[in-house]
């Protein structure tokens, strides 16, 4: 009965023209949907599981790697200084390559040119925990992706793909997130899918995951194939939804149910 609840409400979703974006004064973080006991866990460092994978990127933050024998300490020193801000401007343009990377690429970026080690897998608790360190450095400051002119292609494209049907539910991103949000979808709450703090502790997962994780989720939910970590497709509509979520405050590593 859940689950042909559940499709029945995807159907209607699908069935539905699509609503108009959210208004900025309109756009909540995924925090305002938590029960009390859920907020609770994020709000106190010391309850929130997401800050035991934080503690352990603070430490690979100091530890030497790759034949440079070198750490991100070396070159960027404390990182509650030199990471301050940071998280809140990507994914980002990267000019050697030519295209947006997230954080998480970046992170592997420095590694292989910098530190000459190999890169963190996707997913990899050493990657989630040093992005999740990065990314705390910001937290409270307003999200800014975007302002860079060289992303405005990219931004569209991850504008396409948020609006784009696919799957055999028939269903984009804006038919949950900007039709539906504040509806109940197999008793849980659809909320507006702003990614304001990523790497996050899932309850549903019992660990830190990233934003790709979570996407990947939605498109194999909609019965589609989902992209595979790191393609150019999940970086644009990471990117488009970090530009949708502008001026909120970032809540790594927030926690959700």
């Amino acid at each position: 009965m859940r689950i042909a609840a559940c499709i029945a409400l995807l159907t209607a979703v699908a069935s539905t023209a699509l609503a108009a974006e959210i208004p900025q004064a309109e756009r909540r973080s995924g925090y305002s949907f938590m029960s009390p006991d859920t907020k609770a866990m994020q709000d106190e460092d010391t309850a929130n599981p997401g800050m035991l994978f934080v503690l352990d990127g603070e430490a690979l933050w100091q530890r030497k790697a790759g034949t440079a024998n070198k750490a991100c300490a070396d070159c960027h020193s404390d990182a509650r200084i030199s990471m301050k801000g940071v998280a809140a401007h990507y994914p980002a343009f990267e000019k050697a390559l030519g295209k947006p990377v997230d954080l998480e690429a970046r992170i592997n970026l420095c590694r292989t040119n910098h530190q000459q080690a190999s890169p963190f897998a996707y997913e990899s608790h050493e990657l989630l925990a040093l992005t999740a360190y990065v990314a705390q450095q910001s937290r409270g400051m307003p999200i800014a992706t975007g302002d860079d002119p060289k992303l405005a292609p990219f931004v569209e494209k991850g504008h396409a793909l948020f609006m784009q049907r696919q799957g055999q539910l028939n269903l984009g991103c804006t038919n949950c997130h900007d039709d539906s949000w504040d509806k109940k979808l197999a008793g849980s709450a659809i909320t507006q899918g702003q990614p304001t703090g990523y790497p996050l502790y899932r309850l549903e997962w019992q660990s830190l995951g990233s934003l790709q994780r979570r996407l990947r989720a939605c498109i194999t939910g909609i019965r589609a194939q989902a992209y595979d970590y790191g393609k150019p497709e999940l970086v644009e509509l990471e990117l488009y939804l970090m530009t949708r979520a502008r001026g909120m405050p970032v809540e790594t590593p927030a926690v959700r149910p």
